[in-house]
């Protein structure tokens, strides 16, 4: 059209406050220019940051991000998933609570979909998680530079994916220096500050030598601490102290806050969006996408 009526259009537009129809749009190119973002993470500890940085890389193309908690329950899954599917969105992030790989989504085909920080068991699915032999290896570095030679290992659950992964990169990373765990071996447990403070005392009791402390999260790293103030150890003075996600809640807390690595859990979030743009646009990248890890240091070291 000409510019004079292009520009008769945009001023009645602006004077009627017109807003064009989505649906009417959706109808004509074939995109609803939503995203579902599906979880199992009711508490939201780790989706949440997960979330966040996928809407900053979704929201700068107007994409709208639907939010479905499936509280580990397949039935809720499906539900959540015919749901999607129905309100044809046009992509999916699956992100959860731990980095134990899953088993990928049924019948969505043609729907492209990423899963973030906990990985599809299919390897032509796309993924993206978090480096956890890069974080091993920046807190193992630390201690080393830092002059610890003594260092103990103390984590979560052995079934779970996260505290086999650090504990394997640990040893790996002790045994490149011809060191081995103050203790001869990882002490796998619970996710809580009171696994912390019992695997510390019983630690001491084996190796009264060890000069710091591995954590495979902040809140065993926190049970740590209190464990070793309440037997008059100075932290970091005779032994460091490192934990695992940073989350402020625990690392700032801590007598003495704690230094820590931090998962970059926004940038997965980001990433997988991005990943998931393309995959949108026909240019998907499948396979393992790793975000590394960066070292938070803190007064405990």
């Amino acid at each position: 059209m000409r510019p004079e009526t292009r520009q008769r259009v945009l001023d009645a537009v602006e004077e009627l406050g017109f807003r064009p129809n989505q649906h009417a749009q959706s109808l004509h190119t074939g995109r609803s220019w939503t995203v579902g973002l599906m979880t199992t993470d009711g508490i939201g500890r780790f989706s949440t940051p997960v979330l966040l940085g996928a809407e900053d890389a979704l929201g700068a193309g107007k994409i709208s991000v639907l939010l479905c908690d499936t509280r580990g329950d397949a039935i809720r899954e499906q539900h959540h998933l015919r749901n999607l599917m129905d309100r044809r969105v046009d992509g999916i992030i699956v992100t959860g609570r731990r980095t134990d790989p899953r088993p990928p989504l049924n019948g969505i085909e043609p729907i492209p979909t990423v899963y973030a920080l906990s990985p599809s068991t299919d390897p032509d699915d796309i993924s993206v998680v978090s480096d956890d032999r890069s974080g091993a290896e920046l807190a193992i570095e630390h201690l080393l530079a830092t002059g610890r030679t003594r260092i103990a290992h103390i984590s979560g659950p052995a079934h779970h994916a996260a505290a086999r992964d650090r504990a394997h990169h640990t040893l790996e990373l002790l045994e490149r220096s011809s060191l081995g765990l103050a203790t001869g071996r990882v002490h796998f447990g619970e996710w809580s500050e009171a696994w912390g403070r019992r695997a510390a005392e019983a630690v001491l009791r084996t190796a009264p030598d060890t000069d710091a402390f591995f954590c495979g999260n902040d809140q065993i790293a926190r049970g740590v601490a209190d464990a070793l103030r309440e037997k008059g150890l100075d932290v970091p003075g005779q032994a460091a102290i490192v934990g695992y996600d940073n989350w402020d809640v625990m690392a700032l807390a801590s007598r003495p806050p704690l230094t820590t690595i931090d998962t970059d859990l926004p940038e997965i979030g980001r990433r997988a969006a991005l990943l998931l743009l393309d995959a949108i646009g026909s240019m998907s990248a499948p396979g393992l996408h790793t975000v590394p890890c960066r070292l938070v240091v803190r007064e405990s070291t």
